[in-house]
């Protein structure tokens, strides 16, 4: 019998664990249902992971441990080499893509549970647990069935990068209570509109409050930069 020129999942896990030790099958999976790999399928629904596969999950995982990219990042990098590698090729010049850091989008639709979401961003359950309770993630569903979605993902992703300078989920007690208060206030601004039946008004309140947030990042930006002026001039 020849040789297979793939690998099943399990195989690129435990080759690519040794590089990438929080690695889980988990967590590739989730890369594939947000589009940044796309292996093919057997007639039977397995998973064939061919050489360029595995080179671009390695790629992603390098990004997200190295350069702490969120996926949209990731995913606009991945596109502009394609279109620059295919510019080359035809001797295009291939346009530039601007390289923004900004808020991963949230996935829609992910369910993962505790154990899951543990595997697939290196939390520890019990830190998990522990931002839970001070408010930063909150699981979902009946007792039994508790799941955590895209946003608990994105916040949980976010927070680990705080974990390697030694800070605690009570420390991050702040952000949440905070951001509480921001959004009390962005809330009284646009509730005249919210409340309105008017479809249009609506929409318009939900431009509103999505351009004030965008401000809001911009302002806690620079306020941050001024009071730390001191140790980065």
């Amino acid at each position: 019998m020849p040789a297979r020129d793939y690998q099943s999942i399990g195989e690129v896990l435990v080759s690519l664990k040794a590089e990438f030790p929080d690695i889980t099958i988990s967590k590739i999976r989730f890369l594939e249902a947000e589009g940044l790999i796309a292996p093919e399928r057997t007639p039977s629904g397995y998973r064939k992971f061919y050489v360029d596969d595995v080179d671009r999950l390695r790629s992603i995982l390098k990004m997200q441990r190295d350069e702490y990219l969120p996926l949209k990042v990731i995913k606009d990098r991945l596109l502009r080499e394609a279109s620059e590698a295919t510019s080359d090729a035809d001797g295009q010049v291939a346009p530039i893509v601007e390289e923004v850091e900004e808020l991963a989008e949230a996935p829609t639709g992910l369910q993962m549970s505790l154990d899951e979401v543990s595997s697939a961003t290196g939390i520890e359950k019990s830190q998990v647990e522990e931002l839970e309770s001070y408010g930063l993630v909150c699981s979902h569903g009946p007792e039994g069935a508790r799941y955590y979605d895209g946003d608990d993902y994105v916040v949980l992703n976010t927070v680990k990068d705080f974990f390697k300078y030694g800070v605690e989920p009570r420390h991050l007690r702040m952000y949440r209570q905070f951001e509480e208060r921001e959004a009390s206030f962005f809330e009284s601004i646009v509730l005249p509109m919210m409340r309105q039946r008017n479809p249009d008004a609506r929409r318009a309140a939900i431009d509103q409050l999505q351009d004030m947030a965008r401000t809001s990042r911009k302002l806690k930006q620079a306020l941050l930069r001024i009071n730390l002026r001191e140790y980065l001039s």
